[in-house]
């Protein structure tokens, strides 16, 4: 992404006249705050996917859109699931799309504001050490339709909850011995405000803490104390947390908290024909089916930027997908048209042939080359033109040439013209064969006189291709990808089971023209007639490699009818 399209992401407002504004905008005028302040808080244990760009551009826009700010705060209160790697994922992730954290925090900063309202909810006999197994506080817990049953250990004196949970700090009992629980309502309709577990034992070092806590916060009852003591205004989050809003009001209300931050929930991005459980990316992982997290077949945001779809892109297919509070899946195809639709405008041309076909122009003089214009992108006039070379011996795609052309045909074969793109008419007389009973090269006249595409008679050919200076090419691999899953719903039953056996094909000796030759790692082109293809980060100066990003048109509808 270069500058001016960095600048143009990073000072876009998104999701205009959303429901969230509007409740902002009545908090404000309410004097409920005097500023807005977000954040966006994944937790480092895997890669952010498309469904993160959404939040991540809520949470960002939102606060550029009222002056205010948004950090990035990692949600660290797991220490066994936590690591670096996602981590610093995370920030590029961020950064790429084209956003700026105004900080980058940690859960962990706030372990100690937890500790301190864990002791007032103990003093206001707000919270308990239970001593319930995990399987026992199921059995206490009730369901949906029923009640719980208050643990035995509820009404402990707030001394003796005192000396147990200090006892717990020190690491005197064993992870699952003991918990520090709410006391709220264990016949509340809402399952989450049954006394929930606040705070477990954990003797695991901490990445930023070492050993300094055996006990960790549960991520419900960290969550509202570190947005309100970092200064959030508004959190905003998915739906799945809608359930858990009673109790993000209940900790700050009863913990003391002034100013406490507001909660508002929106519906997350789903997105057909892609997995984004974090756990069920990692099966994949770690079953080989894809070579990792950034794999250009995952919906992660770094697989699909090692694919080829620019930001700008993705944010407009987030924007597009919209905001509202109603679940709803978004289909694959939109994405894929928003990302064809930017690279249509941005894109260079350049040109290329996966199935190499030899063609010798008999009557173009031996030795001879020439450089012939080329438009960089003919939707935008201003990106200019460039040469490439042309000489006696070109490849064209093996598919653009019939030795006996079916109905309709408008390519090359016996007899019959085809305009090279920008390059000549050149004529088809015989093809070659090796002693395997292939096509080893055609042979072929041009027309002098045709360079351009227009002729002193003013005759037209049907059929345009594109094609390669033999002399002055290299070779490449091409990574034909395709979606990962064939079925829409890939979580639906064994995902192993529903994985597409043609979602990616290698193509090892394709030849691209020189130019592309040395171009880095996500610089995208448009292939003339093939689709738009990104400079994978697997590439040497021996040879490059790239990705298939997008094809031209949408030849998965087609193909599944």
């Amino acid at each position: 992404m270069n500058n001016t399209e960095y600048e143009e992401t990073k000072n876009n407002v998104l999701f205009e006249g959303n429901f969230i504004y509007d409740l902002i905008d009545k908090d404000l005028e309410e004097g409920v705050y005097d500023h807005v302040q977000t954040r966006f808080p994944p937790e480092p244990n895997g890669y952010l996917h498309v469904g993160h760009i959404k939040a991540i551009a809520m949470d960002f826009t939102t606060a550029k859109k009222y002056g205010g700010v948004c950090n990035l705060r990692l949600d660290d209160t797991n220490p066994v699931k936590e690591d670096d790697e996602y981590v610093n994922a995370i920030i590029d992730d961020i950064r790429w799309l084209g956003f700026e954290p105004n900080s980058v925090v940690f859960g962990s900063n706030y372990f100690d504001a937890c500790y301190e309202a864990a002791i007032r909810l103990i003093k206001k006999g707000k919270a308990f050490v239970c001593d319930l197994s995990a399987e026992e506080m199921r059995q206490y817990r009730g369901t949906l339709t029923e009640p719980g049953k208050n643990s035995p250990y509820r009404d402990r004196s707030v001394e003796e909850n005192l000396d147990l949970f200090e006892r717990m700090r020190k690491g005197e009992f064993e992870p699952g011995e003991k918990t520090l629980r709410a006391k709220i309502d264990m016949a509340s309709g809402n399952l989450n405000m049954r006394d929930p577990i606040i705070y477990r034992i954990m003797k695991v070092p901490h990445d930023r803490c070492g050993d300094k806590w055996c006990i960790y916060p549960m991520y419900d009852f960290n969550h509202p104390i570190s947005d309100t003591v970092e200064g959030v205004t508004h959190s905003l989050c998915t739906l799945e947390f809608e359930d858990h809003r009673p109790l993000y009001e209940w900790v700050l209300k009863e913990a003391g908290f002034e100013h406490p931050s507001r909660q508002i929930e929106f519906a997350r991005l789903n997105l057909s024909y892609a997995l984004t459980s974090k756990r069920r990316c990692l099966a994949l992982v770690n079953a080989g089916v894809v070579s990792g997290w950034d794999d250009p077949r995952m919906a992660t945001i770094a697989g699909m930027r090692r694919r080829g779809y620019p930001a700008p892109a993705l944010l407009n297919f987030v924007n597009t997908a919209g905001m509202s509070k109603t679940y709803s899946v978004v289909e694959y195809s939109l994405l894929e048209y928003c990302v064809r639709d930017y690279l249509n405008e941005h894109a260079e041309r350049a040109m290329a042939v996966l199935k190499p076909l030899k063609v010798v122009i008999k009557n173009y003089p031996e030795g001879k080359t020439e450089d012939i214009s080329i438009e960089i992108n003919p939707n935008d006039p201003g990106m200019g033109t460039r040469e490439v070379t042309f000489s006696r011996e070109i490849y064209i795609e093996a598919d653009d040439f019939s030795e006996v052309p079916p109905k309709g045909y408008k390519r090359l074969s016996p007899g019959v013209e085809v305009r090279l793109k920008g390059g000549y008419y050149i004529k088809a007389e015989k093809a070659v064969y090796n002693e395997n009973g292939d096509i080893d090269h055609l042979i072929c006249t041009y027309d002098p006189e045709s360079r351009g595409g227009t002729t002193p008679d003013g005759r037209k050919v049907k059929g345009t291709i594109q094609w390669v200076d033999a002399n002055n090419c290299h070779d490449a691999e091409i990574r034909l990808y395709d979606r990962l899953f064939n079925t829409p719903n890939p979580s639906e039953g064994e995902v192993l089971d529903n994985v597409n056996p043609d979602s990616l094909k290698v193509v090892e000796n394709a030849k691209i023209e020189k130019y592309l030759h040395g171009h880095k790692a996500g610089d995208t082109f448009q292939f003339m007639r093939l689709g738009y293809f990104t400079v994978d980060k697997d590439s040497t100066d021996e040879k490059m490699v790239f990705n298939r990003t997008v094809t031209l048109k949408d030849s998965w509808t087609t193909k599944q009818k």
